[in-house]
């Protein structure tokens, strides 16, 4: 479903609306900057903690397409760090409290909601829109796989992938970079190791004072040594803390990525 269409009629006078909502864009940016914009799709997969904060971000910088992948609905255990977590909204699917709250925002946005999880069998067809840019906020590892191996089809695509949140602390530790260099981050870390050993991807450096070849996948997260709850075990999965139940969290960091990596979308579509 597409959320928000307009007619010819309508985008007439979409243009001075944009620019008396969006305007400060241009005079950050640069001229130009909100015409960019509003002509831009952005995918978003995965609407939690990270991406319902990216997907914030990018439409209140006036992107006119937005492809929100989602197939969670809002429960409680999300209101200490994901934006539709409310009382009001429990329950409802997260993809339709974002649509709702994007045409608050930007009437004038283009959403399409994907009812699905990410996949093997669909990965490739995100990256088949207009979308320029494609931004992983998932927690699973096979999907973060498959988007990665769509995206090396698609070169022209730009894709973002972002680590783990939970179990992070401190803001000012969030990091971005090639895949290669990604540190204290378990689900990165294993995202890498099947890249390896399973899709062609050049193996890590045989010594430790070597630079690992570059794997060129951008990536974003954070550098600092993950707090584990006090009852688990050395001996458990450290990819079990990415639920709910799992890893302590806090919107100050599962923000703080999404702001980060939604920004990084609106630098490659400005460029």
């Amino acid at each position: 479903m597409w959320w928000g269409q307009w007619s010819d009629t309508k985008s007439m006078s979409n243009n001075h609306d944009s620019m008396r909502r969006f305007g400060g864009l241009d005079r950050l940016f640069g001229a130009q900057s909100v015409r960019k914009l509003q002509q831009a799709h952005v995918v978003v997969a995965g609407i939690g903690g990270v991406g319902s904060w990216c997907v914030e971000t990018l439409a209140r910088s006036g992107v006119g397409a937005l492809t929100l992948i989602d197939m969670d609905v809002v429960s409680v255990s999300n209101i200490n760090r994901q934006l539709p977590a409310l009382d009001s909204t429990l329950g409802r699917d997260k993809i339709e409290v974002m649509a709702d709250r994007i045409g608050e925002i930007n009437p004038h946005c283009r959403v399409h909601l994907v009812d699905e999880f990410v996949t093997a069998e669909n990965g490739a067809a995100f990256f088949e829109s207009s979308a320029q840019v494609v931004i992983d906020c998932t927690d699973d590892l096979n999907a973060k796989i498959a988007l990665v191996l769509a995206a090396r089809q698609q070169p022209e695509k730009r894709l973002l992938v972002c680590g783990a949140a939970g179990g992070k602390r401190n803001p000012l530790t969030l990091t971005e970079g090639d895949l290669s260099l990604a540190t204290h981050d378990a689900l990165l870390a294993r995202l890498r190791q099947r890249l390896r050993k399973q899709h062609g991807w050049p193996a890590g450096p045989r010594k430790s004072h070597q630079r690992p070849a570059k794997m060129h996948i951008h990536a974003v997260w954070f550098a600092e040594e993950t707090v584990l709850p006090p009852e688990w075990t050395q001996e458990q999965d450290p990819l079990q803390g990415l639920s709910c139940a799992g890893y302590g969290s806090a919107m100050s960091m599962t923000a703080s990525m999404g702001l980060l990596v939604a920004q990084r979308a609106m630098d490659h579509i400005l460029a």
